[in-house]
């Protein structure tokens, strides 16, 4: 039903003319091309996922059973369903861990409304599994996890981002042109979580690639202040929600106390 209803308020606020105008001009908005970003090869090797669907079926994750199990909140990346990250989900739970997604459907970016829900859901997670949660989050949902934690740290263990676009230029990423216009709003002026560099009071870890066409390497790496640790993967952007050296090292870093 979430997902449903942010979909179709999406699409009535696109058909008025004044705001579809709008919209377009954010998206065509004219700026200086300073910020580094993934070369256009690199984008193009996003299109690896076309070939998942036969992959997948031959490939075998090892999954160890773990010692200590965990209750994860999976946040998705922009314009992305709780869907696309089952399979990392499923595997999560067949290491003995509770995977949740987090209850708002597609991913259409932060308002102030959204990001309070998604604070309700994790303190009902929190009260659920009676000790913090840890927050997965995918490109996108990686700010969310990041701004969950800087607002609510008690009830939070540690967050995971992978290829998050926290640190540097908000435009150092091949998509900050869509997301202005699926969002309404410029990425300057995002209107939660203004400082989205600064680090939580929590465990930080980032996952980022130096094969992800779509974020630059440097911005979801991070700098040092900006997170407790960052590691490097070889996996393309949408990579993160499959690949088995990404899931591999999510459930190494449950393990970590």
């Amino acid at each position: 039903m979430a997902s449903r209803a942010s979909l179709s308020e999406l699409t009535s606020s696109l058909w008025t003319k004044n705001e579809l105008a709008r919209r377009v001009a954010l998206a065509r908005e004219p700026v200086e091309d300073t910020a580094p970003r993934p070369p256009l090869l690199r984008f193009l090797g996003e299109a690896e996922i076309l070939t998942e669907v036969y992959k997948r079926p031959r490939r075998k994750i090892e999954v160890a059973k773990t010692k200590h199990p965990r209750t994860v909140m999976v946040l998705p990346g922009f314009m992305t369903h709780p869907v696309r990250m089952r399979f990392m989900a499923k595997h999560l739970e067949r290491a003995g861990h509770t995977a949740k997604r987090w209850g708002l459907g597609f991913n259409l970016g932060p308002t102030e409304e959204n990001v309070a829900k998604l604070e309700e859901r994790l303190l009902d997670l929190y009260d659920q599994a009676g000790e913090p949660i840890v927050l997965l989050g995918w490109s996108l949902g990686g700010l969310f996890a990041r701004e969950l934690a800087k607002r609510q740290p008690h009830a939070i263990a540690k967050v995971i981002t992978m290829g998050s676009p926290f640190s540097g230029d908000p435009r150092s990423n091949n998509v900050w042109r869509v997301y202005q216009f699926v969002t309404g709003h410029s990425v300057d002026a995002v209107p939660v979580g203004q400082d989205i560099a600064v680090k939580p009071p929590v465990e930080t870890i980032a996952l980022w690639s130096p094969r992800d066409g779509m974020i630059s390497a440097r911005a979801a790496c991070g700098q040092p202040e900006e997170r407790d640790r960052a590691i490097a993967l070889r996996c393309t952007h949408i990579g993160f929600s499959y690949s088995t050296e990404a899931i591999q090292t999510v459930l190494s870093e449950l393990e970590r106390d």
